[in-house]
C-alpha cells in the first residue's frame, strides 16, 4: 500500500531544506554499497529528526539502530556543540560505514558508536536521555521500549519509526513478524498509562512518545 503519492513525496522533499553535501554523498553509498538501502532514514526523516532534537533543546541522544550514520549524522546537527549522541549497532558492516562518515563530518566529538546487541548496551548506559530514536529489528520494538523508558528524561521524547509500515499494519493478511510485531506496539504504546503518543504519517510513520 503507498501511503502517500510519489508527486507528494517528491515535492515535500523539494521544499525542505535540503541535506548537507556529506549526507547526500553518505545516501549515495549506502544505496551502492549496503544490503536494504530502503532503510536509510533519508532526507524528510533526516530534517525531522534534526527539528525534533533542535526544539527539545537535546543535550543526550540515543539511538537504536545506526546503519550507515544518516540519522545519527542529522541529528547531530540539531545538537548543542556540547551534545552527545549514543548510537547502538549490531552489523559491524554497517558501523564501518558509519564510522567513515562520521569521522569525516564536523560533528565527530558528538557520535559515538557502540556495537553490540542494543539491550545489553542499553543496560550499561546510565541516561537519562533528552530524545531517543529507535530505528533497528521491528520485533524488539517493545524490549527496546520498555528499556528505555525508564531512561527517558522527564521533558524527554522517544521517536519510533517504520510504525505504519507502508500501510501493511492495515493488511490483515500480512502476518510476517515484524508487521505483528509493529501492530502490536503501536496498540501497546496506545494503551500504555504511562505515555502520551502521536502516530505521524511521515514517509514509513513516525510514533511520537512522552511521558504522560
Amino acid at each position: 500500500m503507498k501511503l502517500t503519492p510519489d508527486e507528494i513525496l517528491a515535492y515535500v522533499e523539494r521544499l525542505s531544506t535540503p541535506g548537507s553535501a556529506q549526507l547526500e554523498a553518505l545516501a549515495e553509498e549506502t544505496v551502492r554499497t549496503l544490503d536494504s538501502p530502503q532503510m536509510l532514514s533519508g532526507p524528510v526523516v533526516g530534517r525531522l529528526l534534526e527539528f525534533l532534537v533542535f526544539a527539545l533543546g537535546a543535550r543526550s541522544v540515543l539511538e537504536i539502530g545506526t546503519y550507515s550514520g544518516y540519522s545519527a549524522l542529522s541529528m547531530a546537527e540539531g545538537l548543542p556543540p556540547d551534545g552527545r549522541i549514543v548510537t547502538l549497532e549490531i552489523d559491524e558492516t554497517h558501523a564501518e560505514v558509519a564510522r567513515r562518515a562520521i569521522a569525516a563530518s564536523s560533528h565527530a566529538e558528538k557520535i559515538e558508536i557502540v556495537l553490540g546487541p542494543a539491550l545489553e548496551s542499553i543496560e550499561r548506559l546510565p541516561g537519562p536521555f533528552d530524545f531517543v530514536f529507535i530505528d533497528a529489528d521491528k520485533t524488539g520494538y517493545p524490549d527496546y521500549y520498555e528499556a528505555v523508558l525508564p531512561k527517558l528524561a522527564p521533558r524527554g521524547l522517544i521517536a519510533t519509526d517504520n510504525t505504519l509500515r507502508h500501510g501493511s499494519v492495515l493488511d490483515e493478511s500480512d502476518r510476517s513478524p515484524g508487521t505483528e510485531a509493529i501492530r502490536a506496539f503501536n496498540e501497546r504504546v496506545r494503551d500504555d498509562p504511562r505515555v502520551r503518543c502521536v502516530i505521524l504519517s511521515v514517509r514509513d510513520g513516525m510514533t511520537l512518545i512522552r511521558r504522560a
